[in-house]
């Protein structure tokens, strides 16, 4: 009887929490979607990376509904064909034209196979994007691996530094060409708050000598950052521009790496549905920072609930960045 009570009152309070959360959340994120014009993005082509899942998807969905030609580079085809059937499902559901349809305002969507653990990938899908894309207008940087166990990529380099910093390095100076002869464009780079806990070490960038999993995970979203400062250095005066953002706290399959006890795992479950943002709540500073008026010719800033935020002076260092820039130019191959 006494444990029936205190889960009813758990459940009482997370319910009491979502809702007091929700007050102040859902209606951000509804006025975002009701100042948009509908059709903001059309004739406009968005790469998204990992856009099959969380994040990625929630972008995907909302920049369709805004009109982009929207290509979805994932590592997994067959799960991405299958988010984008459910996409223009949904889409129809909702009452727009479903996405390829010459009716209305919706943007067409496009699946490609981009495996960014693999260099090679990287180049194959660059290639293929350059012989079969007139134009780029926007590129988001979402895909990300999570605080996994030690393993390496394809080509030899720690997981979580070498998708989340080096693949996205070489995909975005592959098609910086292609962003500059479509400018006006924007890159924008999801990173997280945690890269307050990170620090890039120039004598271990591989974690061959230690390894740990939260820390690596908190150096590749400050390389993500710092990559985004020199990349906006070194395109002053493009016309492309490129910004950084942090999501918050959102429910995604990104923490399938972290162990949950049995035990914990109704708390944790409570907690995150009144406390965790939706991956709908996470993608709008993606969305604004891809589409937004207000931002345009804005770039090299962090933003977060598509506000500019402040930088800890780490992730301001420009010689820490110039020398990221040239090591990582390095290690994917651009110099050799």
């Amino acid at each position: 009887m006494a444990v029936a009570t205190v889960a009813a009152l758990l459940a009482a309070l997370g319910g009491a929490l979502w809702l007091a959360v929700r007050r102040f959340v859902g209606p951000r994120v509804q006025r975002l979607h009701g100042g948009r014009n509908s059709g903001l993005m059309h004739g406009k082509t968005v790469l998204i990376t990992g856009a099959n899942s969380g994040l990625g998807r929630a972008t995907a969905a909302e920049l369709l509904r805004l009109g982009a030609r929207v290509i979805m580079g994932c590592r997994d085809r067959a799960r991405a064909e299958e988010a984008a059937g459910q996409l223009r499902r949904e889409l129809r559901q909702a009452g727009g034209p479903e996405p390829g349809s010459d009716a209305g305002e919706a943007g067409e969507l496009v699946v490609k196979e981009l495996d960014l653990a693999s260099l090679r990938s990287v180049r194959a899908f660059c290639q293929e994007m350059l012989q079969e894309e007139p134009r780029l207008d926007v590129l988001i940087n979402n895909a990300g691996i999570f605080q996994c166990p030690y393993m390496k990529t394809e080509d030899g380099f720690e997981m979580q530094f070498g998708v989340n910093h080096l693949g996205h390095f070489l995909l975005t100076n592959l098609l910086l060409g292609l962003l500059k002869s479509s400018a006006p464009s924007r890159i924008v780079v999801v990173s997280s708050k945690l890269y307050k806990y990170g620090d890039i070490n120039f004598e271990d960038l591989n974690s061959e000598e230690s390894y740990n999993k939260s820390f690596c995970y908190s150096r590749s979203k400050l390389a993500n950052i710092l990559f985004t400062r020199e990349l906006a250095r070194r395109l002053e005066g493009t016309n492309v521009t490129v910004n950084v953002l942090h999501p918050g706290i959102v429910r995604t399959n990104l923490g399938r790496h972290i162990h949950i006890p049995l035990l914990v795992k109704p708390l944790f479950n409570l907690v995150s549905w009144a406390f965790f943002k939706t991956p709908l709540e996470g993608a709008q500073t993606s969305v604004y920072l891809a589409s937004s008026p207000e931002v345009e010719g804005v770039s090299g800033k962090y933003f977060g609930d598509c506000k500019e935020e402040e930088l800890l002076p780490k992730a301001m260092d420009e010689s820490v960045a110039r020398k990221l820039w040239d090591i990582s130019e390095v290690m994917v191959g651009i110099l050799k």
